[in-house]
């Protein structure tokens, strides 16, 4: 991948997204599924949504929030991930400090993980695949 973001992301990489673990998943999901993010929301550019293409459910979203809002000490914005999770992966994975309930979802059946490098991508690229899995679901 070369340096014009424009180009590789159809977007200048410091007008939304900054964390270099943010743009790999964008190109994990887009190398996976044929994805790309929608940017549905005019108050939040930030926030992009990955769909389905055969039933237009949600299976992924990025988002940059405040860090307090997940409860850490952190001060600034911090990029994040939303994916579907099943029961077992939310008891396994929530340590409130990488893995959090949903943030602004079903905090039941959605999991965020934090996109600033302390989460290994080897750990994130299956739970997108089950979450692309799970909004496959009726």
């Amino acid at each position: 991948m070369g340096n014009d973001w424009t180009k590789d992301f159809g977007f200048a990489r410091e007008e939304i997204f900054r964390s270099e673990e943010t743009l790999r998943t964008i190109r994990h999901i887009r190398a996976s599924w044929g994805g790309e993010p929608e940017f549905l929301w005019e108050k939040f550019p930030d926030y992009a949504v990955f769909r389905r293409q055969d039933n237009a459910k949600w299976y992924a979203v990025i988002l940059t929030v405040q860090a307090g809002k997940l409860g850490l000490a952190d001060e600034g914005r911090t990029e994040i991930l939303d994916i579907r999770a099943d029961a077992e992966t939310m008891a396994r994975s929530l340590d409130f400090e990488h893995y959090f309930p949903g943030y602004h979802m079903n905090k039941r059946t959605w999991l965020t993980v934090r996109l600033d490098g302390s989460v290994p991508f080897g750990e994130i690229a299956p739970l997108i695949a089950r979450s692309y899995e799970l909004a496959g679901k009726k």
